[in-house]
């Protein structure tokens, strides 16, 4: 029996109980494709602030370097919002984690059911099958850490604020690497986002991911896009495009528009993949909902679980190499939406069900 083993980090909010609810699906569906569980929960944001002085305390890094994944929750509030900038939950915890492991990859699947197409702001016959789509960004290059980045005052005394874009071969590289595994899971078709009409760096990226693509399966159906389209694209017709690879910003930009286009936060997971590797060669995972904590519903029982539950179907495939389990958890997430049950984020008007009956629907629609 092959034992999984990653820690839990649920963080404030709504992030408890909507963490029981994928552990005890997690636990289910061990029974029925032969693994344990060996996990452990452990305080990080708001909570890591109140419990350890700080967002991450150093026994729950410490936690999470013996492990293969982290199942993570949801960080911030009110509570913590008048704290200066470096120390909130979200900058305080995030950025360290992401940094420790190298989570270079952020993976956000742009899903909409067809029984919720009414939750999209788009045109009703656009998405009336549903949407499905996934973004792959690379998340530790490009504008946001490249150096110099500072703001100066001129001898005139007018200020000049300065950010540097920058990537390297290197980092293209590995980023496309994993978008062609995404592919190769999906339709085998990748969109490749930039603006090399104007960006050396855009230049660089384009080159790069051509040959990288040829070099690692030449069957995949590669195309370009400049952002500014890919942009306008999304709207007119998400479906078009099956894996879309951007650098860090476009891709910052371009999965948010995609969250919108697909009606509620509550559906979305996403992943966040390192340069470490386990003893099969599975990347060490950072497993997210894309909403947020959700703090006037929290404890109320009413939280749509749903997010958190497609998080730990993405830690299953891709640090586990369960693809038949993660399916599994998908399938059973659509049959419990097309049998009628909604939480209240998303019953547009009809009668909602609570975190735990939603829960247990997902669990008892387990194959």
């Amino acid at each position: 029996m092959k034992t999984l083993r990653f820690t839990t980090l649920p963080g404030d909010g709504i992030g408890p109980e909507v963490m029981d609810v994928a552990l005890k699906v997690l636990q289910k569906l061990g029974n029925l494709y032969d693994f344990s569980i060996e996990t452990s929960g452990h305080d990080v944001g708001g909570i890591g602030i109140d419990n350890h002085g700080k967002a991450l305390p150093d026994s729950t890094l410490e936690a999470c370097k013996k492990v293969d994944a982290i199942l993570f929750g949801s960080v911030g509030g009110p509570k913590w919002e008048n704290l200066p900038p470096k120390e909130q939950p979200e900058r305080a915890a995030l950025l360290p984690i992401r940094k420790a492991f190298g989570l270079f990859a952020n993976l956000r699947p742009g899903n909409l059911y067809p029984e919720l197409s009414d939750l999209s702001p788009l045109r009703a016959d656009t998405v009336a099958n549903g949407i499905d789509t996934l973004c792959v960004r690379e998340l530790t290059g490009g504008i946001y850490f490249g150096q110099p980045k500072e703001t100066t005052v001129l001898e005139n005394g007018e200020k000049q604020a300065i950010d540097t874009m920058v990537y390297r071969t290197s980092e293209i590289e590995r980023i496309t690497e994993l978008a062609i595994k995404a592919a190769e899971l999906r339709n085998g078709r990748i969109c490749s986002v930039d603006k090399a009409n104007v960006l050396e760096t855009s230049v660089l990226w384009r080159e790069t991911v051509i040959n990288c693509v040829q070099k690692h399966n030449p069957d995949i159906e590669l195309s370009h896009m400049y952002v500014d389209n890919a942009a306008m694209q999304l709207v007119r017709d998400p479906n078009q495009f099956d894996v879309l690879l951007t650098e860090n910003m476009f891709g910052d930009i371009l999965s948010d528009e995609l969250a919108v286009i697909c009606g509620s936060l509550g559906m979305l997971a996403s992943a966040s993949l390192g340069t470490q590797k386990n003893d099969a060669g599975l990347p060490f995972g950072l497993y997210e909902p894309a909403g947020g904590t959700a703090p006037d519903i929290a404890g109320k029982g009413l939280a749509n679980p749903c997010a958190q539950v497609l998080s730990a179907a993405l830690m299953l495939r891709y640090s586990f190499g369960l693809e038949g389990a993660a399916t599994s958890i998908e399938n059973a997430v659509k049959e419990s939406i097309r049998s009628g049950l909604r939480t209240g984020d998303i019953a547009m008007g009809g009668d909602p069900v609570g975190t735990d009956q939603m829960g247990n629907a997902i669990i008892d629609n387990l194959k």
